[in-house]
C-alpha cells in the first residue's frame, strides 16, 4: 500500500483531513502533519521523521502539501531526496484526495505514479466555476 501525508501551513491539513473523513471516512496510512509557524524549527525534523516512518511501513509514500515554495513543500523536497519512493503533490484540495484515496482503497496493485498522476488530474478537475443566470423579473417587463 502506498501511504499518504497531508501537510500544510496553520490549519490548512488537519481542516482538509476532517472535511476528507466526513465524506470518505478513515483513511488507513494517512498522516496529517501540519507546519505550525509557533513550532516552525521543529517542523523540518517532524516532516522528515513522518515520511521515513510512513515509507518503512508502505511500498512508498505520496506527501500532499497546500502551497508551492512553502516551507511544507520545501521539507517535503527535502526528506524525498533522502528517502526512496516518495513523490510530492502541491496544490492540495479536497476532490484530489478524495479521488486518490478511493483510487487507492479500490486498486491494489495502485502505483506511487499512477496515485500521483490521479492527484494531479482529480485537483485540476475539481477547480471550475458555475453560474446562475439572471433571471428576468416579469414586473420588469411591463
Amino acid at each position: 500500500m502506498i501511504g499518504f501525508i497531508l501537510t500544510g501551513h496553520g490549519e490548512f491539513a488537519p481542516g482538509l483531513a476532517s472535511a476528507l473523513e466526513l465524506v470518505a471516512g478513515r483513511q488507513e496510512a494517512f498522516k496529517v502533519v501540519p507546519f505550525d509557524v509557533d513550532k516552525a524549527s521543529d517542523y523540518p525534523e517532524l516532516i522528515h521523521g513522518e515520511i521515513a516512518a510512513m515509507r518503512e511501513q508502505t511500498d512508498g509514500v505520496v506527501v500532499f502539501c497546500d502551497l508551492l515554495g512553502g516551507t511544507p513543500f520545501n521539507q517535503a523536497m527535502m526528506a524525498s531526496q533522502t528517502t526512496p519512493d516518495v513523490e510530492i503533490v502541491v496544490g492540495a484540495n479536497l476532490p484530489m484526495l478524495i479521488e486518490t484515496f478511493f483510487a487507492r482503497s479500490s486498486d491494489e496493485s495502485a502505483t506511487i505514479s499512477s496515485l500521483v498522476e490521479t492527484a494531479v488530474n482529480a485537483g485540476k478537475n475539481g477547480v471550475d466555476t458555475r453560474k446562475f443566470e439572471v433571471c428576468a423579473d416579469d414586473e420588469d417587463d411591463e
